[in-house]
Order: C-alpha cells, then structure tokens, then sequence
C-alpha cells in the first residue's frame, strides 16, 4: 500500500471515529436534557390530619407542601413552640411541641413513591404550656411509606388515642403542578 492510500485510509477513520463520538455525544446531551425535565416535575403533597371521637370528625388540620423530586432530597413542615424544661440541676434544655410532617417523593417508572414521618406532640395537660417544670406530653408518630396516585386521597396511617376515644388519620394528597 502507497503512503497515499494509506494517508486517505487514516483520514478516513479519523473522520468515522470522529462522526461516532459526536453522535454519541448528541445522544447523551439529549437524554441529560430529557432526565432534567423529568426530576423539574413539581407537586403539592396536600395533608390532613383528621381527629375524630365515636366515629364522629370534630377536628381536621391541614397543612401542604411542594417539592421537586430528586431536587431536593426531602421537605419538611415544622409548627410548634421550643419548651424549656428543667434537666440536671438547673441545666435548661428545650424540647419541640407541635407539628412536623417530613416527606420525601421519588418518580419510579411513572409511579409516584411517597415516605412521610409525621410527628405531633402537645400537653396533656394546657395549664402546663407556660411552666418550666417536666411536662407530660402527648404524641402521636406515624412513619408511612407508600406508592401515591396522583390526585387520590391516600390514608397514610391511622392510629387510636389510647387515654380516650379518639382516632387520627394522616391522608395525603399529591398532585402535580404545571
């Protein structure tokens, strides 16, 4: 073979390798920019905490979030009051009384994975709220991890007073934003 040929032969792989790698760059460009568009998908995860007595509603609270999934790694609602209370001799140390609802959603082939730790806590008794000594304190935890529909209440846990003949019931709504 004559330098020539050799020469064109060269200059044409070069070319074909070259046309390769930039194909496979403009292929992985464009599923980057497809995967970015899928994790800026929004929702609204849409909470209510419904109290009820002998089957009967009496309270319902409400509380909401939005959150990107794969953004950010998880959101949290945080609602109450620091409570100092007294620990070794003197040694004032705070406690958290309130509401914290922590949640984090992951998409997964079209399906919407949900984890949710919900804490509520308050006084047993409300003359306590304003004094420093140990406070008896009630609390309420449910940690869910479920498949969510979009648009569809979902029940993330129910759980029974055991002092009274109340029941609490976490639900969950998401829905995607625009």
């Amino acid at each position: 073979m004559s330098n020539k040929y050799l020469a064109w032969w060269v200059a044409g792989l070069v070319l074909v390798l070259s046309l390769g790698a930039r194909a496979q760059e403009n292929a992985e460009s464009k599923k980057n920019a497809e995967d970015t568009d899928k994790a800026l998908a929004a929702y609204r995860l849409e909470f209510s905490l419904i109290e009820s007595e002998g089957g009967n509603k009496i309270n319902t609270r409400h509380y909401s979030m939005n959150l990107v999934p794969g953004f950010t790694p998880s959101n949290e609602i945080k609602i109450g009051s620091r409570v100092p209370v007294e620990g070794k001799q003197g040694d004032m140390q705070y406690i958290d009384v309130g509401t914290n609802i922590w949640s984090r959603l992951t998409e997964r082939g079209g399906a919407l994975q949900l984890e949710v730790r919900a804490e509520l806590s308050n006084f047993a008794n409300p003359d306590q709220e304003n004094r420093t000594a140990m406070p008896l304190l009630r609390q309420l935890r449910i940690n869910a991890s479920t498949v969510a529909m979009a648009g569809k209440p979902t029940v993330l846990g129910v759980v029974d007073d055991p002092n009274s003949k109340r029941q609490f019931q976490l639900v969950v709504t998401v829905t995607k934003l625009q």
